[in-house]
């Protein structure tokens, strides 16, 4: 790998885990298409992006255990534990365009969704999942997208809006997740063989940075309106899944 290459892949790191620890999520969704474009490996970028994510977790999680609601963690983790294997043969078997066009189809859907969806809970009285039953299926979607893509805590996201959860709520379940899926995810992609030289000499330079985004990213938390500033990420996680689409290869 040239010195170029390497400094690119630092620079989307430190961005992911930037996002992550100012919003609480967004490391995969930014770091992924930013790694696409680059000439690396699609399982050295998954694994890089696991790894780094479980870091910030690590990092991060010190408050908000008292919030969450165990409950739907407890479903949500079982079934995100059954769904990492899909996700595995997803990764391994389908080929290489087949993965990046989804990927950029999910991002430009999830990125609409996000946009739409102040109008929608504003319009919305009650939860829209009230059966504990939807953690299932939301926690299985969390196991086979996050050992694909990464994408572990995307449909936690959805459905933690879905059950109208309170700040606090979100944060801490949201967290916890991120925390116990992370661990799932990466031993997943260990064990499919998704580990390579490259990964840990990348996660290895990019060790300083993932701590300095934990640090800078958990100050702007506290300073800046996330409200305003997540519209601008959602509209450039549209941006970045087009692109994909229009060049898959």
């Amino acid at each position: 790998m040239s010195t170029t290459l390497i400094l690119l892949v630092i620079a989307v790191v430190f961005i992911g885990s930037l996002m992550r620890a100012t919003f609480g999520f967004g490391e995969a969704v930014i770091g992924m298409p930013l790694l696409a474009l680059l000439p690396l490996d699609l399982h050295t970028s998954i694994s890089l992006i696991g790894l780094a994510g479980l870091t910030v977790a690590l990092l991060a999680v010190s408050t908000g255990w008292r919030h969450i609601d165990r409950p739907a963690l407890i479903r949500l983790a079982i079934t995100t534990l059954l769904g990492i294997p899909a996700g595995l043969v997803l990764v391994l078997y389908a080929p290489a365009m087949v993965i990046t066009v989804a990927l950029g189809i999910f991002l430009v859907a999830y990125g609409a969704y996000s946009l739409a969806k102040p109008m929608i809970t504003k319009s919305a009285q009650r939860p829209l999942l009230d059966s504990p039953a939807w953690a299932l299926p939301f926690g299985f979607a969390a196991g086979t997208l996050g050992s694909a893509y990464n994408f572990n805590g995307v449909p936690v996201v959805i459905y933690g809006t879905m059950r109208r959860w309170s700040p606090d709520r979100f944060r801490g379940t949201l967290q916890a997740h991120f925390l116990i899926s992370g661990i799932m995810v990466v031993l997943g992609q260990a064990l499919g063989g998704l580990w390579t030289k490259d990964v840990f000499t990348l996660f290895g330079l990019s060790l300083p940075f993932i701590i300095a985004a934990t640090f800078l990213g958990a100050y702007l938390h506290r300073r800046i309106p996330s409200h305003k500033f997540e519209r601008y990420v959602f509209i450039l996680i549209v941006l970045l899944g087009a692109v994909l689409l229009i060049n898959p290869t």
